[in-house]
């Protein structure tokens, strides 16, 4: 597992260099440096395009107090598609054009997700910014007022004399339960 990612940074830009020789061959140089450039460009303006749309989806969600999970997974899927078609490739804007097409995203999210489910265990926290930001807890809620009265007077009210000295009481030590 180790070896794939360095077997991957090694195959890709063979395989992009064999692409390029027969496309090359088929259509000329200038025509595939055309193309290539072509790819990049229109890919990047369907990027942004589709990037922003995913954005006010997600923000929608988050107004309507849901979690945004089918943007942020677009967003991810957008990101890497963004990568392919920059890198310079026909292989790559391949894949980086299959990723903008929205079923194949939704095809690759659920195909992630089934196999996270099958392989390994999936964690999901929130945190309350939505219409309700309470949070969930176990115990009942208390609702009340309270007024800080100084140690002192509370003291002096409620005790009752005794026989024994009082000790003296160290400084900054205000905790009503020490003697």
């Amino acid at each position: 597992m180790r070896l794939l990612p360095f077997l991957l940074f090694i195959a890709v830009p063979l395989a992009e260099i064999a692409v390029f020789i027969k496309v090359g061959e088929v259509i000329g140089l200038l025509w595939t440096i055309f193309l290539v450039i072509l790819t990049a460009v229109v890919g990047v303006a369907l990027l942004k395009r589709q990037g922003l749309a995913t954005l006010s989806r997600a923000q929608a969600a988050l107004d309507a107090g849901r979690l945004p999970v089918d943007s942020v997974l677009d967003g991810v899927c957008l990101l890497i598609a963004g990568a392919f078609l920059l890198t310079p490739g026909l292989i790559t804007d391949t894949a980086g054009f299959l990723l903008m097409v929205p079923a194949f995203r939704r095809g690759l999210a659920r195909r992630a997700f089934e196999a996270l489910q099958r392989h390994g265990s999936i964690h999901v926290q929130t945190f309350g910014t939505g219409p309700d930001p309470t949070p969930r807890g176990d115990g009942p809620v208390i609702d009340g007022d309270f007024e800080r009265v100084d140690d002192t007077d509370t003291r002096a009210k409620h005790e009752k004399p005794s026989g024994k000295p009082k000790t003296p009481k160290a400084p900054g030590d205000r905790s009503p339960w020490s003697g």
